[in-house]
């Protein structure tokens, strides 16, 4: 086991005593493809937000097959608040449509199919492969990439889900990959924020590279202006 194996193996265990039951915040009651449609609607877009718009969509489109012949127009004024509106109308309709064309009705279980319909990325495909089929995978959405940069996996300012993808798939053990993600957003959402992390209180200080840097410069600059004012 690598030493960066060990580092994952002690962020799930932190996490997990955090939070020991992680969940998805998107509310799909395990409907492959009304998680499907909620992951493209969450784009720039708050879940709790997703969670409300939701709700009027999925009465007027209860399935895929009812999605897949709706008035794209029709759509566009129910998601509207969710923001890019009119491209998440068109990939949701053409997505349910190539679901009941081309696979019977069904979300596709791999990650081939889903990657082929429209508006689905390996974020989204990932999470629903681990959320609905069990498949190991790493959601690389915006909290994974910033906590695990963080973190020190990979340099901090490399912001990129490919990377975040291959370097965190390798260093967590399979079965905990799908909870892992779900307990990173909801550690990025209480603890470290984009802005302004609580590095002090911050229960993942032994293994953060920036809380270690973050404490060396102001020793530092501690010395600095000591030594200024003497």
């Amino acid at each position: 086991m690598t030493e960066e194996q060990k580092k994952g193996g002690e962020l799930v265990k932190l996490l997990k005593e955090i939070y020991p039951e992680p969940y998805c915040a998107l509310e799909h009651g395990g409907d492959p493809w009304r998680l499907l449609v909620m992951a493209r609607l969450s784009a720039q877009c708050t879940d709790a937000r997703v969670n409300e718009v939701s709700v009027g969509l999925f009465e007027k489109y209860p399935t895929a097959a009812d999605m897949a012949s709706a008035d794209r127009g029709d759509v566009e004024k129910l998601i509207f608040s969710c923001g890019l509106y009119r491209m998440k109308a068109a990939d949701v309709i053409g997505a349910s449509r190539m679901i009941c064309e081309k696979f019977g009705g069904e979300v596709p279980c791999d990650m081939d199919g889903l990657l082929s319909l429209p508006g689905v990325g390996r974020k989204i495909a990932n999470l629903i492969l681990g959320d609905v089929f069990g498949v190991p995978g790493i959601v690389a959405d915006t909290h994974c990439i910033r906590i695990c940069g963080r973190l020190g996996f990979y340099p901090e300012e490399k912001r990129d889900p490919s990377l975040t993808e291959r370097v965190m798939s390798g260093v967590i053990d399979p079965p905990e990959q799908s909870d892992l993600c779900h307990r990173l957003v909801q550690f990025g959402r209480d603890v470290c924020h984009a802005r302004a992390p609580e590095c002090g209180s911050c229960p993942l200080r032994p293994i953060c590279h920036h809380y270690e840097n973050t404490e060396k410069n102001e020793k530092r600059n501690e010395r600095n202006t000591s030594a200024q004012i003497r």
